[in-house]
């Protein structure tokens, strides 16, 4: 088990754009989760799913 302090994360949190790390996200509302969760199975699209309200 790792014990990590919030400086830490704030550290880490800065490093990434140095480190040239990319997030993806594909948005769905909230009343398409089910979309959103047959999208992920299908490997319909790269990274996460994020639902909204």
């Amino acid at each position: 088990m790792a014990h990590l302090t919030r400086k830490d994360g704030i550290d880490f949190l800065g490093l990434i754009p140095q480190i040239g790390i990319v997030t993806h996200t594909t948005r769905y509302p909230l009343d398409q989760a089910n979309q959103a969760l047959a999208d992920l199975r299908g490997g319909k699209f790269e990274g996460a799913a994020v639902l909204v309200p």
